[in-house]
């Protein structure tokens, strides 16, 4: 019965970050992903948009998050590199972000 409960659990889970996925694709013009293992948190789902545009969602599982991927229909790669790291486009924000944090700069907050 427990099995049975933790299942639906994570079907729901898995629809539920699905239809953020399909969202985030469609408002983006498309969208490719990155499933990474976190440890204990879960897995990352890594999202980045046609238009360069990215973002993350947090699965409790990878197993979770893989079938969220498939059910969104995206293409997933293996590693975040190459052509598809390159699709990533960064503001003034984001580089801002970075040199702060690296050298001890302003932090946007």
């Amino acid at each position: 019965m427990a099995d049975t409960k933790q299942a639906a659990q994570a079907e729901r889970r898995a629809t539920r970050l699905a239809k953020q996925i399909s969202a985030f694709s469609k408002a983006h013009g498309g969208a490719e992903g990155q499933v990474a293992y976190l440890g204990d948190l879960g897995a990352r789902i890594a999202l980045v948009g046609e238009d360069g545009d990215w973002g993350n969602l947090v699965a409790p599982s990878v197993e979770i998050a893989q079938k969220a991927v498939e059910k969104a229909g995206i293409t997933v790669h293996e590693d975040f590199d190459g052509e598809f790291a390159a699709k990533v486009r960064t503001g003034p924000y984001e580089w801002t972000r970075m040199a702060g944090i690296q050298l001890g700069g302003p932090k946007n907050g």
